[in-house]
């Protein structure tokens, strides 16, 4: 029977494949027909990435650690009932993607053109309506084995723009058991934010265009009006509720979150270093560095003037500190790297060994945005996948908002719209390399 099974998960796994071969070539199609539409100047690649000043400063993106006091953290857990684990979350999931294969013509629209997606799943309607899909990380950014416990997930964050305008905002996460690729389902998990010395929390109201899952912490961008650029959350802290009101926080009768069945409290966050200091709305992990980094950039418009700047952010190696960035005695966080990019409409920023992979967001009445390849090389510093007869560099998603690398697996996974997809960072690589940008560097 052991047989029997693998056998016929083997020959799903090739009509999977086969069945997303068929939908890139019939992209690629469409691409031949709307590529002469789709030509900007970002087609002509937008050159090398020219180093910058590392140093925090004005300007500069340093960042200042503020952490939750222990407190605070015991007080609200010991009320709660006590945290429970990511595998007590996954055990009581509610929910199950779609395989590929029962995705919508208008859902595979979002696959990338060039380099086609090897796995891809369908979000449904219901579950997701009136939410904002936003970043993407998984157990194999949290540990190098690629496995949380015993167990492989990714993690897919939404943000509330459907709910009443006391709910607008809110944020949740998926928990994805994704032990068997075959057959994904999740659990929601509501991100939250302790108040009033953690006798009671609040709900994260950010749209979560960024997020890393690194060792036992969990990194999200936040916009929610405050200095705060990050969040960081503690995985072994995820805590049950035990009402199913759509307050978020203590009620009469208990802990509520929005009708979810478990919250996330933050256990700590991360200020901008002055107003003027760009704000991280993509981030990454990138394990190739020693040490371990947390690369971000931030957005820019489609077809503006102001070039994107990308970073890193080392970990600390301090014990004690594992999991956080590294920070001085006065918590200041300093960049380890800067660079500049001439790419306009940044979304999704990973970088790996000496290349920077940026995503740039369709454009008005496009279909599908750009995958660049980006290094500091005089000659050919950038590069990117071509599509359509006119040789047209618009063969991405259409809009990726993070790109996370499983280094088990070699595949970079993100979302667009409601498909989650993977695709091998070598397929990634080696299209863009075959095909060079034309415009000088900078």
């Amino acid at each position: 029977m052991r047989h029997r099974g693998r056998h016929r998960r083997r020959r799903r796994g090739r009509a999977v494949r086969a069945f997303l071969t068929g939908t890139a070539l019939a992209l690629t199609a469409a691409a031949t027909m709307i590529s002469a539409s789709q030509a900007t100047v970002t087609d002509d690649g937008p050159g090398a990435l020219k180093p910058l000043a590392a140093s925090a400063g004005t300007g500069q993106p340093g960042l200042t650690q503020q952490l939750v006091p222990q407190a605070d953290l015991d007080r609200l857990a010991g009320a709660m009932g006590g945290p429970v684990g990511v595998g007590a979350v996954l055990a009581d999931a509610d929910g199950v993607l779609r395989d590929a294969d029962d995705c919508s013509t208008a859902e595979r629209a979002d696959l990338p053109v060039s380099p086609a997606a090897t796995r891809a799943y369908c979000w449904n309607a219901g579950d997701t309506e009136g939410w904002e899909p936003g970043a993407v990380t998984t157990s194999g950014d949290a540990d190098d084995d690629g496995v949380w416990g015993s167990n492989r997930v990714v993690l897919s964050a939404w943000s509330d723009t459907g709910g009443a305008s006391t709910d607008q905002g809110l944020a949740r996460v998926a928990f994805v058991d994704a032990n068997d690729l075959g057959h994904l389902s999740y659990t929601w998990v509501l991100l939250a934010v302790p108040v009033d010395g953690g006798r009671d929390y609040r709900g994260l109201v950010s749209h979560v265009s960024g997020m890393v899952w690194y060792q036992n912490r969990l990194f999200v961008t936040a916009d929610d009006g405050d200095s705060a650029a990050l969040y960081v959350y503690d995985m072994n802290r995820v805590q049950r509720t035990d009402v199913a009101g759509e307050v978020v926080g203590r009620t009469d009768g208990g802990w509520s979150a929005h009708g979810y069945r478990f919250v996330l409290p933050a256990v700590g966050s991360y200020l901008l270093d002055g107003a003027d200091a760009p704000r991280p709305t993509t981030i990454s992990l990138d394990r190739s560095t020693a040490p371990d980094t947390l690369v971000a950039g931030e957005w820019t418009l489609d077809g503006g003037d102001r070039s994107a700047r990308l970073w890193r952010y080392p970990f600390s190696t301090v014990a004690g500190h594992g999991g956080l960035l590294a920070a001085d005695a006065d918590g200041r966080v300093r960049v380890s790297e800067a660079y500049e990019t001439k790419l306009t409409g940044v979304r999704g920023v990973l970088a790996y060994a000496d290349a920077w992979y940026v995503s740039r967001a369709a454009g008005g009445g496009d279909r599908h945005g750009m995958l660049w390849r980006q290094t500091t090389a005089k000659k050919d510093g950038a590069r990117a996948a071509e599509c359509g007869t006119a040789g047209s560099h618009a063969c991405w998603s259409t809009r990726t908002e993070s790109l996370s690398y499983w280094a088990e697996t070699g595949e970079v996974w993100t979302q667009s719209g409601r498909v989650l997809f993977a695709t091998p960072l070598s397929a990634i690589a080696s299209t863009a390399s075959e095909h060079p940008a034309s415009m000088p560097a900078q």
